[in-house]
């Protein structure tokens, strides 16, 4: 680790980081009528993405000038998940884009610390919201600054799920099978439109599952505040060889405990996988 700064240090820094980007995106929001030219809407998000993303990696290049970066805005190259050697932060400005652009509230920051491919330190703000959820790891995970615990949700038939899409629908129909196993076989869904809130909300208890093809930046932070909220994480499908699950997106899974393994039964199949 940089400069003798301790893990938690290095939460409280990514903490108020996403706070002040939240603040950024909540004011960018608050001051455009996005919703009035829909020709440009597009751009203006684009604009606020852009902001809030230059905003955090300018900071924490002034402050750990040796570290590696991975952002969606501005530097996302997935091939830096796979170089181990320097820290990396896992930076997403905007979790929630179609959510922001709409006016809804469930938008978030995402900011994740990794070493060695394992991410040490995570933080989802919600600014519409006003909730911070936080984790380093072997320190639990927050909401507020309250303790948060994964609702302990026993079989899938009780639990409820969320779930999204790509933007580009070429390929949705594994996806609409596994929604189809999923929805038959679980109390209902929620698509809320980001995943980092959907995971962060599985640690918190307001959802039993989450499972979905994402980027790095969308889940690394609230992963580990899930796994530090006692849920379980992991894939239903294999990892490939040397790339660290930690910052691995494709068929993720993350739910209480005790329904994991059933649930990813039911993806599996439905997936086709052997």
């Amino acid at each position: 680790m940089s400069d003798s700064v301790s893990l938690t240090e290095m939460t409280d820094f990514a903490e108020n980081l996403a706070r002040q980007a939240g603040e950024l995106i909540r004011r960018e929001r608050d001051g455009n009528a996005l919703r009035t030219n829909y020709k440009h809407q597009t751009e203006l998000v684009t604009h606020a993405d852009v902001m809030a993303d230059e905003f955090i990696t300018d900071a924490i290049r002034k402050r750990f000038p040796g570290h590696r970066i991975l952002s969606e805005e501005t530097m996302p190259d997935l091939s830096q998940a796979e170089e181990l050697d320097t820290p990396l932060w896992i930076v997403d400005p905007i979790d929630g884009t179609v959510n922001y652009a709409y006016g809804h509230p469930q938008v978030a920051v995402s900011i994740a610390y990794a070493e060695k491919g394992r991410v040490q330190a995570g933080v989802v703000h919600a600014p519409f919201a006003a909730e911070t959820f936080r984790a380093t790891r072997s320190e639990g995970a927050t909401l507020n600054g309250q303790p948060i615990r994964h609702s302990g949700a026993t079989v899938p038939r009780d639990a409820l799920f969320a779930t999204g899409f790509p933007y580009t629908k070429d390929h949705l129909e594994p996806l609409i099978k596994r929604l189809d196993a999923m929805i038959h076989q679980c109390r209902d869904l929620r698509r809320i439109g980001s995943a980092a809130l959907d995971i962060c909300w599985v640690a918190c208890g307001r959802l039993d599952i989450y499972y979905e093809n994402v980027s790095p930046w969308d889940f690394a932070a609230a992963r580990l505040i899930a796994l530090e909220a006692g849920a379980t994480a992991g894939h239903f499908s294999e990892v490939p060889e040397g790339y660290p699950a930690d910052l691995w997106g494709r068929d993720i899974l993350i739910s209480a405990p005790a329904i994991w393994e059933p649930v990813r039964s039911i993806l599996r199949t439905a997936s086709g996988y052997k």
